[in-house]
């Protein structure tokens, strides 16, 4: 959408237009305290290692797919979460998390702990007129918007630097604030998860919007979720058995942050910017 609009922009002939961002060491700081850290401000060697806080399922998982221990019925797994900030002139930011939410999950698929840890500058300003990507058709902006290889890439200016020592996070496309992966827009086929083009099948997710992958077995979402603000306790349900989730999945991602009508940040992109929630300032949509 980002990109659609920045094309939008040049086809009407902007001129010189720049967009100081708000990327001081005070403005980092402030948007890693959003993040539901287990950490005490300083980055870790290993976020694997380190301790984090219980998450109690005491239903919905086996021994296969519990991303912890099994204590007779109950799963008992830990979310780990670091994000910090440093530097004085370029402001970084190192996003170091387990990939486990703070919630159960709802998924008769395995789910493991990962290790995802990057550092990016933070909030990179960004120039309309120097677009990283230029499409002048349809069809070149269908092969950059449509490619679940999209993300494997980061732009030049955000340094980014990988520190991951397992997996491939070609596909990550930021972290969202509860730790949980947010991956590519796209499903494995180049098509919208949930409302796909010809005769792909709409993705599975739980009520909270998420669902492991196969490669990873890494609980991640492709769209915003509000339990990454508001965790659900108990048992949730599938996104099929949730009537307002399996009626439109769109409407009731919007529906679930009717308690932050406002600029809300829900994540950081790989990138180094951040993601915010479906309303701005105002309180607009």
């Amino acid at each position: 959408m980002i990109l659609f609009i920045l094309t939008i922009l040049l086809q009407f002939g902007l001129r010189s237009v720049e967009t100081a961002a708000s990327n001081s060491l005070s403005d980092c700081n402030t948007v890693a305290a959003k993040f539901s850290n287990t950490c005490n401000g300083i980055a870790v060697n290993s976020i694997t290692a380190t301790t984090g806080t219980n998450v109690s399922c005491s239903s919905g998982f086996t021994s296969t797919t519990c991303p912890g221990t099994m204590y007779g019925s109950t799963c008992v797994f830990q979310h780990k979460l670091c994000v910090t900030c440093s530097g004085s002139t370029t402001i970084r930011i190192r996003v170091q998390s387990n990939g486990l939410p703070r919630f159960c999950p709802n998924t008769p698929a395995p789910i493991k702990e990962l290790n995802v840890d990057f550092q990016v500058n933070f909030n990179p300003n960004v120039n309309v007129n120097s677009p990283v990507q230029n499409p002048t058709t349809s069809s070149q902006l269908d092969s950059i918007v449509c490619n679940i290889s999209s993300q494997a890439s980061v732009p030049s200016v955000s340094n980014y630097v990988s520190y991951s020592s397992s997996g491939s996070f070609n596909t990550l496309a930021g972290i969202c604030v509860d730790g949980v992966t947010i991956l590519n827009v796209n499903s494995a086929n180049n098509v919208d998860p949930f409302y796909p083009t010809g005769t792909y099948a709409s993705e599975l997710v739980d009520a909270c919007l998420g669902h492991p992958n196969a490669a990873s077995n890494g609980y991640h979402y492709h769209i915003a979720s509000g339990c990454a603000l508001n965790p659900p306790t108990g048992t949730i349900g599938s996104c099929k058995s949730t009537s307002a989730c399996n009626a439109s999945i769109a409407n009731y991602s919007i529906s679930k942050f009717s308690s932050y009508r406002t600029l809300t940040v829900i994540g950081i992109a790989k990138d180094g910017h951040v993601i915010y929630g479906p309303y701005d300032s105002t309180g607009a949509e």
